[in-house]
């Protein structure tokens, strides 16, 4: 079996990096391309298409490992997780972009596979529809910064909000704004001891 493997959310401020991993049903999943240039609807529809009738694994770094490990190297981390997730025997993994992780299936990356190897665009669209989820429910847990419609990215709102109301526990201390706004609050605090 062939796996298509893709991350979402290596950019944003906040939140986990998501990587999913998808072995393709014998009939494909019509519709299939890279979650980016696809409706929102139209995602959810083929997720839900994708988990009905093909192998689907998800992987996740938290935002601890991102700090971590730094960005890349959790993303690898996801797909790792992703792809044991599968749990069905893998002749090959399929990689969207230019590097693979280091692990032991034999595995190809190719750049801009989201848009050209079906069974990466449905891990494409797997791993964003799940991290959108993620974020969405953060959003009502942290509201103000406007995670429902910006997913954690340096959104205007999204920034503002750093500036105001400080940083959750759910930012990348890592990322310059997330530790730019650390900084304005400790000098803050200081001053208002």
């Amino acid at each position: 079996m062939i796996a298509g493997v893709d991350e979402a959310g290596r950019g944003p401020l906040a939140g986990p990096v998501v990587a999913a991993a998808v072995v393709l049903c014998p009939e494909g999943i019509e519709g299939l391309n890279d979650s980016k240039k696809l409706s929102a609807a139209q995602r959810e529809r083929l997720a839900e298409a994708i988990r009905r009738h093909c192998h689907v694994g998800v992987g996740i770094a938290s935002v601890e490992e991102i700090d971590d490990l730094n960005i890349l190297w959790a993303t690898m981390l996801a797909m790792e997780r992703a792809v044991a997730a599968l749990a069905c025997d893998i002749r090959e993994v399929l990689v969207d972009g230019n590097r693979c992780p280091k692990w032991h299936w034999p595995s190809r990356a190719i750049i801009g596979g989201d848009a050209t190897e079906p069974c990466i665009s449905a891990a494409s669209i797997i791993a964003k529809t799940t991290r959108d989820a993620i974020m969405i429910e953060a959003d009502r847990a942290h509201p103000g910064y406007g995670w429902a419609s910006n997913k954690g990215y340096g959104a205007a709102v999204h920034l503002a909000a750093l500036e105001t109301l400080g940083p959750t526990p759910l930012h990348r201390r890592s990322f310059a704004p997330v530790r730019a706004a650390l900084l304005l609050q400790s000098a803050c605090e200081g001053v208002s001891r």
